[in-house]
């Protein structure tokens, strides 16, 4: 699974985006840091994710099947 573009450039947001790849498929975590109010919206196929009152908006790779935000990191997995 590949890190949507939109994601790879959120370090300018102040994310940090890891990938990771395991046997039974693949993970990608971004923290938005500590802030405990980060929301992720599903909307079709379009990820919005709101953090200090900034939004950010991606497209979801095909291969995505849980999608889900705890302590400021969102995951998005296989």
């Amino acid at each position: 699974m590949k890190v949507p573009e939109t994601l790879q450039n959120a370090d300018r947001h102040g994310a940090v985006v890891r990938r990771f790849e395991y046997d039974d498929g693949a993970l990608i975590a971004v923290d938005f840091g500590t802030d405990e109010a980060v929301t992720i919206d599903i909307v079709e196929s379009t990820a919005i994710v709101v953090f200090d009152g900034r939004h950010l908006e991606f497209e979801l790779p095909a291969e995505a099947e849980d999608v889900s935000v705890h302590n400021g990191v969102v995951t998005i997995g296989e």
